[in-house]
C-alpha cells in the first residue's frame, strides 16, 4: 500500500490580514510514502528545490514524518518517499508549511490515520511556529487564525462559490528573503490608527472574497503593519505593485513575507504580470511568473495499491 499526499501553496497576509489571514492557491506539492525493508528514510524530489534541498533528517518532510512517530511513540522504520515540488522556495508561497503537512500526512496514513485532521494542524502549528500557511493547507480556501491563551483557533471562512471569478497573477522576483530577515525589520510599536485600519481592512477582504467584489478587494487590501517595512528590502516592489494596478489589477500585496506579489484581478491578463516583470527586471531581478486560481480544496490523502 502506497500513501499519496497532496497540499496546496499558500498566500498569507492578504495585505491587512497581518499573521491572521491565508489563503490556498491551485499549485500543488505532492508526494508518495510506501514503507520499505531497509530501515532507512530514503527521499527523492523533483521539480523546486531538486539538488538543493538536504535529503537526510533536515528535509523538512522527513522532520514532518519523525516528529508524527515520535507524537505517537512509534518506529517509522524504512520509508520510501518520493516528493514532486511545484511550489517555489522560500518566495512567500508557503513552501515549507506544504513540506511539513506533506510528512505529517503521509506518516498519519501510514499509521492508519490515529490522528485528526485537527491534532495534524496543532502538530503542524507547533513545527511551522504560526498558522497563516498552515491552516489553508490543510483547509483550503480562506482562513482566520487567531492564538488565544497558547491555542491557535483556525476558521475557515466563506468563500467565492465560483473562484475562477477572481484570479491571482503571482510574480516572484529572484531574490533571498529570510522570513527571519523580514521580521526583524518591523516595529515593535504601531500606530493606533494603523492598527484599526488593519483590523478594518481584514474584515473586507474577507467578505471581498466571499462576494467576489474586486472594487473592494482594491479598498481593503491596504497595509500598515508590515509591507512599507518590508517593500524597500525588495528592490522594485513598490514600483512593481503600481504597475500592476496601471496594468488592471483589482488589489496587490506581498505574498506572505515576500519576495513575490500576489496581484488579484478579474481575469487572467498577460498585462499585470509583463508590467511586475518589466519593473522587477529593470531594477537587476529576473522574475518568475504563475497564473493561479484560489482553491477550496485543501490537502488531500488517498491510498493506491501497490
Amino acid at each position: 500500500m502506497k500513501i499519496h499526499v497532496k497540499v496546496p501553496a499558500t498566500t498569507a497576509n492578504l495585505g491587512p490580514g497581518f499573521d491572521t489571514l491565508g489563503l490556498a492557491l491551485n499549485l500543488w506539492n505532492e508526494a508518495e510514502f510506501a514503507s520499505s525493508d531497509d530501515n532507512q528514510i530514503v527521499i527523492n524530489i523533483k521539480g523546486e528545490g531538486e539538488g538543493r534541498l538536504p535529503t537526510n533528517a533536515d528535509n523538512v518532510v522527513i522532520a514532518g514524518v519523525l516528529q508524527i512517530y515520535e507524537h505517537l511513540g512509534k518506529s517509522p522504520g524504512g520509508l520510501q518517499i518520493n516528493c514532486l515540488n511545484r511550489i517555489p522556495l522560500g518566495v512567500g508561497l508557503g513552501s515549507s508549511s506544504a513540506a511539513v503537512l506533506v510528512g505529517m500526512l503521509g506518516a498519519n496514513a501510514l499509521l492508519g490515520k490515529p490522528l485528526s485532521d485537527k491534532e495534524v494542524l496543532k502538530l503542524a502549528i507547533d513545527a511551522e511556529g504560526h498558522p497563516d500557511n498552515i491552516a489553508p493547507a490543510l483547509l483550503g480556501g480562506l482562513v482566520a487564525s487567531i492564538v488565544h491563551d497558547g491555542q491557535v483557533t483556525s476558521v475557515k471562512l466563506p468563500l467565492l462559490t465560483n473562484s475562477k471569478s477572481i484570479h491571482a497573477t503571482v510574480v516572484l522576483p529572484d531574490i533571498e528573503f529570510l522570513t527571519k530577515q523580514s521580521r526583524s525589520v518591523l516595529p515593535k510599536q504601531v500606530d493606533h490608527k494603523h492598527a484599526v485600519n488593519n483590523i478594518s481592512g481584514a474584515i473586507l477582504v474577507a467578505e471581498a472574497l466571499r462576494t467576489g467584489d474586486l472594487e473592494l478587494l482594491g479598498i481593503a487590501m491596504k497595509d500598515n503593519l508590515h509591507e512599507p517595512y518590508r517593500l524597500p528590502l525588495i528592490p522594485g516592489a513598490q514600483a512593481a505593485m503600481t504597475a500592476a494596478r496601471e496594468a488592471g489589477a483589482a488589489a496587490v500585496a506581498l505574498s506572505g513575507a515576500g519576495p513575490g506579489l500576489i496581484a488579484f484581478s478579474s481575469n487572467q491578463s498577460r498585462d499585470i504580470s509583463v508590467a511586475m516583470q518589466k519593473v522587477f527586471e529593470s531594477n537587476g531581478l529576473s522574475a518568475r511568473i504563475f497564473e493561479l486560481e484560489m482553491s477550496n480544496k485543501g490537502a488531500q490523502v488517498t491510498s493506491v495499491k501497490s
